[in-house]
């Protein structure tokens, strides 16, 4: 069932969002050849312990997952577990997906960031999944359905050909992380639930510069691309206001 906020729980949900936004902030001012991605988890936790927020990634699932954030480089989509003998280096790009709940409501968003200088493909990899979302929340209104936001995304990035992944996708989230509806980043225009005033939901285009088809490794978290290309992720957190749609996860422009 979708659970429809009020504008006191908006209210909530966009401190828990700013939250969001200063750790991945502080997570992009980071990232460079000899961070680890342990290190990187840190960073989120500080900042979390900083405004008095929870990570929503924190022993989440089973098995429990054991960082703050997920940490995914390369040909790793999502899940990635933060680890000290990880280290990154010139050349890599790494996702960043951090959640959060403060005074009982969840924020969530993912960037993919460069690792130093990387090469032109794995930069146009990052700035079209970005683009995705963006074709998504154009259709992020009251005049369209959860199907017009996943065909979307997934018609812009076959456009560069692509993969688009279909078993991970965006969500409701609110007193919990993960809420009805889902938000596939493939699909039917025209379909799916109704967009109405209330709804929050993220939009997460996760998009593979090869094949579409995944694999989970052994630790049952960690999900990467079966043809080891490289995959980039780019999220954020969208409420549905009575004046129009809201990113509460991006208030300083574009990206950050």
């Amino acid at each position: 069932m979708i659970q429809i906020k009020t504008e006191a729980e908006f209210a909530k949900m966009r401190e828990a969002g700013k939250v969001v936004e200063a750790a991945l902030h502080a997570l992009g001012q980071a990232v460079e050849p000899g961070i680890s991605t342990w290190e990187l988890d840190e960073i989120a936790r500080k900042t979390f312990d900083k405004y008095g927020a929870i990570s929503s990634s924190y022993h989440y699932g089973d098995p429990p997952f054991p960082g703050q954030i997920c940490v995914s480089p390369n040909e790793v989509i999502v899940h990635g577990i933060p680890r000290k003998d990880k280290v990154l280096k010139e050349g890599d790009i790494v996702t960043c997906d951090v959640c959060c709940s403060l005074d009982g409501y969840h924020a969530d968003a993912a960037r993919t960031f460069a690792v130093g200088q990387i090469s032109e493909e794995a930069a146009k990899l990052i700035r079209v999944t970005e683009e995705c979302f963006w074709k998504g929340f154009e259709m992020a209104n009251t005049e369209h359905r959860i199907g017009d936001v996943s065909a979307a995304v997934q018609a812009y990035a076959e456009s560069f050909g692509y993969g688009v992944i279909r078993e991970l996708t965006g969500h409701g989230i609110g007193q919990k992380l993960h809420e009805d509806p889902d938000v596939p980043n493939y699909g039917r225009a025209g379909h799916g639930p109704r967009i109405v005033k209330g709804m929050a939901f993220c939009v997460e285009p996760m998009i593979s510069s090869g094949r579409r088809e995944i694999a989970l490794l052994d630790d049952d978290w960690t999900v990467i691309t079966r043809d080891r290309k490289y995959a980039a992720h780019y999220e954020n957190t969208i409420i549905i206001t009575e004046n129009g749609p809201e990113i509460i996860t991006l208030t300083e422009g574009k990206n950050v």
